[in-house]
């Protein structure tokens, strides 16, 4: 198998079609055709990318990461048909796709709501945002946990949440790992949930609280009758992943940068460029 480092993504398909502006019925009519058309065709796409992390021999890392590219593309031409005529409509949509990355911007993205893992005074955080159903997520997060354990006192880590609206479990997901937190056992719930997110039913949930040794009472009276505050938590970083270009899960920043380490060598060469950086000291 190739290093893991090759930057593999679940492309976020912003399909919202009560916003589309379209004037006139048959103009309207034909949009909305050919976006279900498209929306279809890569959500068949993405589940066979989804599925060849399970196959062995499927062309390595680097040949998922190449048609995942090529679906990031498809879904850029998706969203320049949803902006309507006002993009230059399916031509102009045709000639443009997602803008390249830039691994030099630091974007601002504040702790508030989410737990800390480590030592709070690190030089160095890692930020994730992560979908608890994604694949991906649930490949690279024991990376991290390497990455935390070769730097105990110098990088600390958080979790935003980016659940992506094909994986129905992942909101499910992120509100047990809220709910175990009011019990302060946030990350030992982030953990179990990714080592084997197959299943991420309400039984599942229960089933990892008790392992935890949380009273499991408690966490699903926290679960269910917290709702709301968890999907307020959910909607604040959803909403900081789309203000600081996240364009599918897992996306990982650190000090503010976007990162492309996905394996251990590779975020010891970010990081100890950040340690050694004296405008980091």
């Amino acid at each position: 198998m190739e290093k893991k480092s090759a930057m593999v993504l679940v492309v976020v398909i912003g399909v919202i079609l009560l916003g589309v502006v379209i004037a006139g019925k048959q103009s309207q009519d034909s949009l909305l055709k050919e976006v279900l058309k498209r929306q279809a065709e890569i959500l068949k796409a993405q589940a066979r990318i989804e599925n060849q992390l399970l196959v062995p021999d499927s062309g390595g890392l680097s040949g998922i990461l190449s048609r995942q590219q090529d679906l990031e593309r498809r879904v850029a031409v998706l969203e320049n048909l949803l902006r309507g005529p006002q993009a230059g409509g399916p031509q102009q949509a045709q000639r443009q796709g997602p803008p390249p990355e830039d691994y030099t911007k630091i974007y601002d993205i504040p702790v508030d709501h989410s737990p800390v893992r480590g030592n709070p005074n690190a030089p160095v955080t890692i930020v994730a945002f992560n979908d608890y159903q994604c694949p991906f997520s649930a490949r690279f997060h024991p990376v991290i946990l390497d990455v935390l354990k070769a730097y105990p006192d110098k990088v600390n880590f958080i979790i935003k949440n980016f659940p992506l609206s094909f994986h129905p479990q992942a909101i499910p997901g992120a509100k047990a790992v809220l709910a175990a937190g009011g019990q302060g056992k946030y990350f030992e719930m982030a953990d179990a949930l990714l080592a084997d997110n197959k299943d991420l039913s309400e039984e599942r949930f229960k089933k990892e609280a008790e392992k935890l040794g949380l009273n499991v009472e408690k966490f699903m009276k926290d679960y269910k009758d917290n709702d709301a505050r968890w999907q307020d938590i959910i909607q604040k970083d959803l909403t900081l992943g789309q203000n600081v270009n996240v364009q599918g899960t897992p996306t990982f920043y650190i000090n503010g940068h976007k990162s492309s380490a996905r394996d251990l060598d590779s975020w010891k060469k970010e990081i100890d460029n950040v340690l050694n950086d004296p405008a980091s000291k």
